[in-house]
């Protein structure tokens, strides 16, 4: 299969994984556009990494549905759920652990996972700054901000352009945030 294929391959298993899922925004955004987004990210960045690409489009799913490691290994190969893997957060422990998890782990990440975090986090960011959560106060948006924060800094450095987008979105989250306080 080419890289198109393969990158169409994982558009559709994710779709098919999170067809039930919405955002927590007001319009309910259908899930399945945030992990597009965050392989979008990587490439507009010139991430040209095929694994790392179909990883970005399937970060979530091992975290967020009934997805097990092996359907991800048998339809896209170790490679790809090795980096899935390391940005997945352990749903069984408490939500406070799996953030410090998140901070205390960025150094270790792999190169790959590293650029899916980074674009996960410029994606959530981005998000919650044009459409946040309806139940969350503003208080909670900028404390995830400081979270996302801290979480990048704690990552080896991989891509300038990408961490000072990053660094941006970070700025335009807190500016709209306190803009509707």
């Amino acid at each position: 299969m080419d890289e198109f294929g393969r990158l169409l391959k994982a558009a559709n298993f994710a779709a098919e994984k999170h067809r039930d899922q919405r955002r927590k925004d007001a319009e309910q955004t259908p899930y399945i556009n945030h992990p597009i987004s965050v392989a979008e990210t990587l490439r507009i960045f010139g991430v040209d990494d095929e694994n790392v690409l179909v990883a970005a489009i399937l970060h979530d799913v091992l975290e967020d549905t009934s997805t097990s490691p092996g359907e991800i290994a048998q339809a896209f190969g170790m490679e790809v759920l090795a980096i899935v893997q390391e940005v997945t957060d352990n749903k069984s422990l408490a939500k406070q652990m799996r953030k410090d998890l998140q901070v205390e782990s960025a150094f270790t990440l792999s190169e790959g996972a590293r650029w899916v975090r980074l674009a996960d986090k410029i994606c959530n960011l981005q998000d919650m700054a044009e459409r946040p959560p309806v139940d969350w106060s503003i208080e909670r948006l900028l404390q995830y901000v400081d979270w996302c924060e801290r979480v990048i800094k704690q990552m080896p450095k991989i891509n300038e352009s990408l961490e000072t987008r990053f660094e941006t979105v970070c700025e335009d989250a807190r500016r709209s945030f306190r803009a509707q306080l």
